[in-house]
């Protein structure tokens, strides 16, 4: 539900909850705090302390395997201190997506505090696991997405959460609500946990089908021992285009593949841009069927030199110079190729020879065209390809099913906090304190601690007022006769003669 839908008025906040629930603003119920911002100035000082980020904060909890420091006073710890029941929340994120994410505080670090890359949640009364899956529900479910706002870096902002709906069950059902959902969110955990597991054991299968087909070591497949060569000898190795302003699509515009259109083993054309031609230049950047794409660089050092296969997919495109085209000779089955690239043995070279002084990853031409592949013959290759795509298909059929399964999981979970928050979770009873109650107290207990601050504060003002208008002390007297008011006193003069 998007904050829009406030409604105010006990009626109206309660429809289409059961009976003894009621609708609220999460800042009805919470106190909504923004984090300390980090500074140079907190980097180094005598009260030092710890403190979370946005990394801190996962999906599945907090991860505190990397808490960083800096100063905080007693005065801005108070402010900033979290403690056990504290609900924090991402802020911001680069990724729509990731904003609102939240974790459940339990007091794992004494003294640590919060930066403004988090929104701290602190109920003013209540059961927080409840309130906690709550919000992992909203963000989960996408519905901070639109409420963010910044370009490039996404906010959630503190007003923002502070005005969402929320609907608030008696504190009882709170209880009953949190502890079934944890019981059989654990359960989904578990099983999520298992399908992870077996995708990654799915993955480092492939990976171990790339090295025997790179070393043609493959089961089931006799082949005699490859010869080791460079790849200008069996391959010619080309660069692409530069993008520039004057290649901007005008008159002659042709399709253009970029590193976001290249995989390991698999192209992405769903955005394919365009670029600019001049005279002749098709027939020497045309893409061929059977060419193997291969990306320059990368900030990701696993990444440099994933490769797929083009086969013709769009008519006369051509490439961007952050991809090196590879295209086989006589000697090289371009599927072969395409496996042995991308196998965890090729893929090693090639993050070795892609560093350079200054630490950055990047290929050339060059480095391309000077590194050493183990080569089968054609007729060992054909086979090594036909027993890597069976064994392929299997794992494609295994990892899909896992995915789907996956899936599911992902349906269940967010069926079963639909029902919790809807109060169709655990039975109602009768006897429960109804939400109204709480929230009233939660209204009470605010009006009485914000008279109470305003008192502290009156009364520092009138002792501020009270000293700046006291009488000052009397004036020294410099001599045992006081003067009359505008009487001049006479001085005494010496004349020489």
């Amino acid at each position: 539900m998007s904050a829009s839908k406030v409604e105010s008025g006990g009626e109206a906040r309660a429809e289409g909850l059961p009976e003894g629930w009621a609708w609220a603003t999460l800042g009805d119920v919470a106190e909504v705090r923004l984090g300390r911002q980090r500074s140079p100035k907190h980097a180094h000082g005598d009260q030092m302390r710890s403190y979370i980020r946005a990394a801190n904060v996962d999906w599945n909890g907090l991860r505190l395997e990397d808490v960083k420091q800096m100063n905080f006073t007693d005065e801005e710890a108070e402010v900033y201190r979290l403690r056990a029941g504290d609900i924090v929340l991402n802020e911001a994120s680069g990724s729509a997506g990731e904003v609102g994410k939240p974790a459940l505080w339990n007091g794992e670090i004494e003294e640590c505090c919060f930066q403004n890359t988090l929104l701290r949640v602190r109920l003013g009364g209540g059961e927080p696991r409840y309130f906690h899956r709550y919000l992992w529900y909203l963000a989960a479910s996408g519905e901070f997405v639109n409420a963010t706002r910044g370009v490039g870096i996404h906010h959630l902002g503190a007003a923002k959460l502070q005005s969402w709906p929320v609907p608030v069950p008696p504190v009882e059902e709170q209880h009953r609500i949190a502890t079934v959902l944890d019981t059989r969110l654990a359960r989904l955990d578990a099983v999520e946990i298992t399908l992870r597991t077996a995708l990654d054991h799915i993955d480092r299968a492939w990976a171990e089908v790339l090295d025997a087909v790179a070393s043609s070591s493959m089961p089931g497949v006799n082949t005699s021992a490859p010869t080791e060569r460079r790849v200008d000898a069996i391959a010619e190795v080309r660069g692409g285009i530069q993008k520039q302003a004057r290649r901007r699509p005008a008159d002659n515009p042709y399709p253009f593949l970029r590193v976001a259109n290249v995989g390991r083993g698999a192209l992405e054309l769903t955005d394919v841009h365009e670029v600019e031609l001049f005279e002749g230049e098709i027939d020497r950047y045309r893409i061929e069927d059977g060419d193997l794409l291969v990306v320059e660089g990368n900030g990701s050092p696993d990444q440099i030199g994933r490769a797929a296969t083009w086969r013709g997919e769009i008519k006369d495109c051509v490439h961007q110079n952050h991809l090196i085209r590879v295209r086989p000779g006589p000697d090289v089955i371009p599927a072969y190729l395409e496996f042995v690239w991308n196998s965890p043995m090729i893929a090693r070279r090639l993050q070795q020879v892609s560093v350079s002084t200054s630490g950055l990853y990047t290929l050339s031409t060059r480095k391309l065209k000077d590194l050493r592949i183990l080569v089968a013959t054609c007729e060992d290759q054909a086979a090594l390809v036909t027993a890597a795509r069976a064994a392929q298909s299997r794992l494609d059929r295994a990892r899909i099913g896992a995915t789907s399964a996956r899936g599911h999981l992902a349906t269940l979970r967010r069926t079963l906090l639909a029902e919790a928050f809807s109060g169709r979770l655990v039975p109602q009873n009768p006897a429960d304190e109804p939400a109204e109650e709480l929230l009233k107290r939660i209204r009470v207990e605010r009006e009485a601690a914000e008279a109470e601050r305003k008192a502290v504060r009156k009364i520092a003002r009138t002792s501020r007022k009270s000293a700046a208008t006291a009488a000052p002390p009397p004036p020294t007297k410099t001599d045992d006769t006081a003067l009359a008011d505008g009487e001049q006193t006479a001085l005494p003069l010496e004349f020489s003669s």
